[in-house]
């Protein structure tokens, strides 16, 4: 184990700062590491709130300027866990400030700032990564490694799918994630990135065309606690959602497979289904993050059989309990810490990067593009 430290600044502390934290506190208790972190300060706009989420999260310090993060010398490492409308100052910031930069994903709310930020890093001393955590779940990194070595032989179909239902109900506030200012899309870019970036991760191939339509099921919701619209009426009303509810559209992969994607948040009962099916000529794969330590794989003409992802050869199982003992959400993080440190102390380039992230911002613009256009067959940028 190295004694070489890295400072973390972490700018976020709701519910992926959360999580964040969680992988920097227990990242070094079970893989050996080229560098240890030190959670050196979070940064959150209430001072209160903050203060709170130090202390109950493991970090030394708490601030409520995100630039004071930034500027830090003992910060090292800049852990962006933000809304998307705030991504690309405070990345780019902290690239040109030196720090090495993972922030979560989508990259950015618009491709021209998903493209300022992959020039930035492109220009850094320091490292980037798009925080895509599923694909440090074991099964995903083992499906990936199949495809890697033959064994479904060539990819013909894709079909992804996350399927969610925590806004089912038409009176659940109209928080951040509902709006276009702040959440850049709605169910899209919040869980449609996702599926987007796995299915490529998987495939080992790219998309280079899509046809896609997008729905708003309920277009007006209540205040939420706290915002200046409640305020200004007194306590009561509604404002309008401006982001999709559901999208869903087929592509068309670099390698020549046929692609379906669906992301929702209005699926009555599934509450974190993440869904990945390829086939292939020889063979092929199933995965349902909602049973994530299992794969599902077909080979030589056979039907489907569950493959259970725990054994120490696994990726990343070694590290962890005796076979059998699954894993959960949280390790995905823990994962992507990891991988994140290794690049970093070894001055390698991590992923998925930030380029990663901004073709799947692009995907994202051809999604929202194609749907607004009656479904338009829109070409990827490359």
């Amino acid at each position: 184990m190295s004694d070489r430290t890295v400072g973390v600044g972490m700018i976020g502390y709701a519910f992926m700062g959360r999580v964040h934290s969680q992988a920097w506190r227990n990242v070094a208790a079970f893989f050996d590491l080229p560098v240890q972190p030190r959670m050196r300060v979070i940064a959150g706009r209430s001072k209160e709130a903050t203060e709170a989420a130090a202390e109950r999260l493991g970090w030394d310090e708490a601030v409520t300027d995100w630039r004071e993060v930034v500027g830090r010398a003992d910060v090292d490492v800049v852990d962006i866990c933000t809304p998307g409308d705030t991504h690309a100052e405070i990345a780019i910031a902290a690239l040109r400030a030196g720090k090495h930069v993972i922030c979560e994903k989508p990259l950015a709310n618009s491709v021209a700032e998903a493209e300022a930020m992959t020039a930035a890093a492109a220009a850094a001393t320091g490292r980037s990564m798009v925080a895509f955590n599923y694909r440090r779940a074991p099964a995903i990194a083992l499906a990936r490694r199949l495809v890697e070595e033959g064994r479904l032989g060539e990819i013909r179909h894709v079909r992804a799918q996350y399927l969610q239902d925590w806004i089912v109900d038409p009176d659940f506030p109209l928080v951040w994630r509902l709006r276009k200012d702040k959440a850049g899309s709605g169910a899209l870019g919040d869980i449609g990135a996702h599926i987007i970036d796995a299915a490529q991760f998987i495939a080992g191939q790219h998309l280079v065309g899509v046809s896609a339509i997008t729905e708003t099921f309920v277009k007006e919701r209540p205040l939420a606690e706290g915002s200046a619209g409640l305020a200004a009426s007194g306590g009561s009303g509604t404002g309008p959602v401006t982001v999709d509810d559901a999208a869903l559209f087929i592509g068309r992969f670099s390698g020549g497979a046929l692609g379906t994607f669906e992301a929702t948040r209005f699926a009555t009962g599934r509450k974190n289904a993440l869904r990945i099916e390829l086939n292939g000529s020889l063979g092929s794969l199933a995965f349902d993050f909602e049973a994530m330590n299992e794969l599902w794989v077909s080979e030589g003409g056979r039907g489907f059989e569950r493959l259970l992802v725990t054994e120490p050869d696994h990726p990343y199982v070694g590290a962890w309990w005796p076979p059998g003992h699954g894993l959960g959400y949280e390790h995905t993080f823990t994962h992507e810490i990891k991988d994140f440190l290794e690049a970093i102390g070894t001055g390698a380039d991590p992923t998925p990067s930030f380029a990663d992230g901004l073709r799947v911002q692009r995907v994202l613009d051809a999604v929202e593009r194609s749907a607004a256009d009656g479904s338009r067959y829109i070409t990827v940028e490359d």
